[in-house]
């Protein structure tokens, strides 16, 4: 039987959200899920929302940069932060003992910042060495071309990390005004699991976030335009072909989300039995990495195949993927081995949850756009419901020739 932590949630007058999981581990998370991300940028704002991110630490109204980072190191906890294309998270780790100590520094980064133009000018250099860094890496930013492929024209197909030429011009005025814009209190989340009391944090929260005035934000985000698919090739001097397949998919609202997840656990998921891993690496011998990852937005997703290879062995890679997508698009998976299928996708997501950090990074998330989580009891109630004819059917509406996007990288284009 699968054992659910009690979880509560608060709302405090000025719009900010709290939630909190209590269990009895000594280790405690808290931060800010803040929807915010790379596609709120303004044309000429790009890589604003990263570049926020990194700033957060450079000093606010009552600390400078040193003592910023000195305040968790110094009881062995950590500050973290990270960015996508729609949410900015700002989060610490510490023992239970130095909770209010961590939450009272995320909450003094994310609302008191003064983004000193020193600092800006120094941090610039270092976010340029991040994006030189990530295209050294063709396996990694051929993920970030290909969203760009895909949401062409849209800010989701923006590059998190932004362009250099922007990066330079930045000045402290024009990162107030995109966290004044963005950072608002209707969007923005806490949240907390650890050994402590709700009720302690709601008391910590009046001396820390009650005094935030309300703010709720005036701008809408535009969906992406309509999905035309693209084949492009990219002569890169690379060892290896680095291939991507995919297509938009089902959005965070859509019913069929959980559906088109176990598709693509089945087809490239972390298991060693994925079906791409046992045919590329385990019967061929052809790659060493292959994957499918199917990332669900807020208005959209995106759903995509990689593998890397020897450029001998690109076209037969690439036609045993398309086949493996056209199999699950025409053959029925058996009933038996749709079950082992499932409980392999239950056990591995009940798995996930043992990893505290991530389990809550994922519950923010959650709750940061339906204020609320399901339940491991209620997924696997309803992943129990999904029939082989309904993964042919979303497989059929997502895997056809004419509907899939491809991007190359390869030194023999």
């Amino acid at each position: 039987m699968i054992k659910e932590n009690p979880i509560s949630y608060a709302k405090l007058p000025n719009g900010l959200r709290m939630v909190h999981m209590r269990d009895r581990s000594p280790v405690a998370y808290c931060g800010f899920a803040i929807n915010v991300g790379t596609r709120d940028e303004l044309p000429e704002e790009s890589g604003m929302a990263h570049f926020v991110e990194h700033l957060l630490f450079k000093g606010t109204e009552k600390r400078k940069a040193f003592h910023i980072v000195n305040r968790l190191d110094a009881v062995g906890g950590e500050l973290n932060a990270y960015t996508t294309k729609e949410e900015t998270f700002v989060y610490a780790t510490a023992l239970t003992t130095h909770f209010e100590r961590a939450m009272e520094l995320c909450a003094d980064v994310v609302f008191h910042s003064v983004f000193p133009q020193k600092e800006m000018d120094k941090e610039v250099d270092v976010v340029i060495d991040e994006i030189q860094s990530y295209k050294d890496s063709p396996s990694e930013l051929i993920y970030d071309d290909f969203e760009d492929m895909v949401f062409s024209g849209s800010p989701m197909g923006r590059n998190i990390l932004g362009e250099k030429k922007f990066l330079k011009k930045y000045k402290s005025e024009d990162v107030r005004r995109f966290v004044e814009r963005n950072y608002t209190t209707d969007r923005i989340l806490f949240f907390s699991i650890g050994n402590v009391d709700f009720k302690r944090i709601q008391r910590m929260a009046e001396k820390y976030l009650m005094a935030i005035p309300a703010s709720q934000t005036k701008i809408q985000r535009v969906a992406p335009a309509a999905y035309v698919p693209q084949r492009q090739f990219i002569k890169k001097n690379t060892c290896q072909a680095h291939v991507m397949i995919g297509v938009r998919a089902f959005d965070l609202c859509d019913d069929r989300r959980l559906a088109f997840g176990l598709v693509n656990n089945i087809l490239g998921g972390p298991g060693m039995n994925s079906r791409l891993n046992l045919l590329l690496r385990e019967k061929n011998g052809m790659a060493y990495n292959v994957e499918s990852v199917y990332t669900p937005y807020s208005d959209t997703g995106i759903f995509s195949v990689y593998f890397g290879t020897d450029e001998k062995n690109r076209g037969k890679c690439t036609s045993l993927v398309m086949e493996e997508l056209n199999r699950l698009r025409t053959q029925l998976i058996a009933p038996q081995k749709l079950a082992q299928l499932k409980r392999q996708w239950m056990g591995q997501m009940t798995i996930m949850q043992e990893n505290r950090e991530n389990y809550i990074l994922s519950l923010a998330r959650s709750f940061l756009y339906f204020d609320k989580v399901e339940s491991l009891a209620d997924i696997n109630n309803q992943l129990n419901e999904i029939s082989a004819e309904t993964l042919l059917s979303l497989s059929d509406q997502l895997f056809r020739d004419e509907m899939l996007s491809m991007l190359v990288y390869s030194s023999k284009v």
